[in-house]
């Protein structure tokens, strides 16, 4: 299943960071992490600092799956806005997964700061604004929701967003003062040069043939007719992983971005901040660090890789179109178009833990516009299941919930 069409921007910029052997021979490890993007090194990362040895392999060039698809935008808040969890899974768990995302964006920074990471993390506030009239009543019942719960908001009126943004065309917002952005694919590579050099031992262009299950553990058989024996399996695949879970658990969509010339002076207004809308599906954009404006959005139920590409034109041309609306001053110079494929959960929640029909196995499954936070926060819940306990929020990430 192809996860990108054209080069995503990211790919382009970076290059080949970094490039690994694939698997020719047989070994024996305690852990094998499944999948080399950001959420695979990140966990790769957790069980390192646990003392684990562990395995990372990839049937890609590391990172170049999703993770080099995606905007890299960080924002603790969820895909379903607060008042609506609350309503699914009840105060207590909608507020403690909210809380959650919030605190992963700091802890993810230290993370950076840790193995010295250039890959440009940067706090930024994030403004989710009303793309329609209609959307100010549920929109201001969502923001008394997480100013209730102490999350730190204000609520902007549509000459407030003007003013302070340049944004046209828009009914209001909500201004939170938690955000942030990196270059995942940059990130998730520093990750794993990290890790390599304590241990982690990384394959790539090596697929899995067939997964054999024992009492012990199990006995993964490469495409290369090598063999992993391991005490666990942790699949970091994203939605790649309906290839093997058979429950209908996400919806897979195609998203669309386009990323502009270097036009650093024309963002200032803009620059620290991230923005989102109300419309569905909704519209995101940010300025990166080298001096870009980012936007994104568009989404279409299908994964089909050709129907998907024939449409980077015509989505492209929309995209301009929507940001011109709201950002009529800006002279956007189309540099990249790229689309890619993510999955979408009825809760907006992940799903992070054992699932009843594998034994000795572990997945990490981050979906929708919380994918890299999610990651983090299952570095945590990897950490307990390995140590034989339960994360206060595995059941809310919980499979069949």
């Amino acid at each position: 299943m192809k996860l990108k069409s054209n080069e995503p921007f990211w790919l382009v910029k970076n290059g080949l960071i970094h490039s690994y052997p694939s698997l020719q021979t047989h070994i024996t490890t305690e852990i094998v992490v499944v999948g080399g993007g950001i959420t695979g090194s990140l966990i790769a990362h957790q069980c390192i600092a646990m003392g684990y040895q562990t395995v990372l392999i990839d049937r890609r060039e590391v990172a170049n799956g999703s993770t080099s698809a995606t905007t890299s935008m960080l924002q603790y808040e969820i895909d379903v806005p607060l008042y609506q969890l609350i309503e699914q899974i009840g105060e207590e768990a909608a507020v403690a997964c909210y809380r959650a995302c919030y605190d992963s964006i700091d802890d993810l920074g230290k993370i950076v700061k840790t193995i010295g990471s250039t890959c440009g993390f940067k706090k930024k506030e994030s403004l989710y604004f009303a793309a329609f009239k209609k959307d100010i009543k549920w929109l201001k019942q969502e923001f008394e929701a997480r100013k209730k719960h102490e999350f730190p908001v204000q609520w902007l009126d549509a000459d407030e967003i003007e003013k302070k943004y340049g944004l046209a065309n828009t009914y209001g917002g909500i201004l939170s003062s938690q955000g942030g952005n990196i270059d995942a694919f940059h990130l998730a590579h520093d990750l794993l040069a990290y890790n390599h050099q304590k241990g982690l031992a990384i394959y790539d262009k090596t697929d899995i043939k067939t997964v054999d299950e024992t009492n012990r553990g199990v006995v993964i058989h490469t495409e290369h007719g090598s063999t992993i024996k391991a005490k666990k399996i942790i699949y970091c695949t994203g939605f790649e992983s309906v290839e093997l879970i058979k429950d209908s658990f996400v919806n897979l969509i195609s998203t669309y971005a386009m990323v502009s010339e270097q036009t650093p002076s024309e963002l200032k207004a803009i620059d620290n901040t991230l923005f989102w809308n109300t419309a569905n599906p909704y519209i995101y954009m940010r300025t990166t660090d080298d001096g870009r404006l980012l936007i994104g959005g568009e989404d279409e139920d299908f994964v089909d890789a050709t129907k998907r590409d024939k449409l980077l034109n015509h989505k492209s041309e929309k995209l301009q179109k929507q940001l011109h609306k709201i950002l009529p001053y800006y002279a956007f110079n189309l540099d990249f178009v790229w689309a890619g494929t993510f999955g979408e959960t009825k809760d907006g929640l992940p799903y992070i833990g054992d699932h009843p029909d594998f034994k000795n196995t572990y997945f990490v499954l981050g979906f929708g516009g919380n994918g890299i936070t999610f990651s983090v926060i299952g570095m945590a819940l990897v950490a307990s299941m390995l140590k034989g306990k339960t994360h206060p929020l595995a059941p809310y990430f919980r499979f069949r919930r």
